[in-house]
């Protein structure tokens, strides 16, 4: 009887320990699936800011180059425009 024991407990070990490992697996995999979205996404996000610096570096540009022209070179928009047609 003893010896039934113990069989029937080293199997219940034994079941539990694949169904651990299994349970382990999947969520490793699924871990490892979330980790690659957030890879790819950190990856888009670093592309994204990239372009807004360029972007803000374009305005800063232009608007350091209005800024000097109307403090350095006292320059200023015209009142009125003025468009004057050429015909050859």
């Amino acid at each position: 009887m003893r010896r039934g024991w113990g069989t029937a407990v080293i199997a219940t070990l034994i079941a539990t320990t694949a169904i651990a490992v299994a349970v382990s697996k999947h969520r490793s995999r699924a871990l490892l699936d979330a980790q690659q979205e957030l890879s790819w996404e950190r990856d888009r996000l670093k592309t994204e800011w990239a372009q807004l610096q360029l972007e803000e570096a374009a305005l800063a540009a232009h608007g350091q180059v209005e800024r000097v022209a109307r403090e350095r070179l006292d320059m200023q928009e015209p009142d009125e425009f003025v468009a004057v047609e050429v015909t050859p």
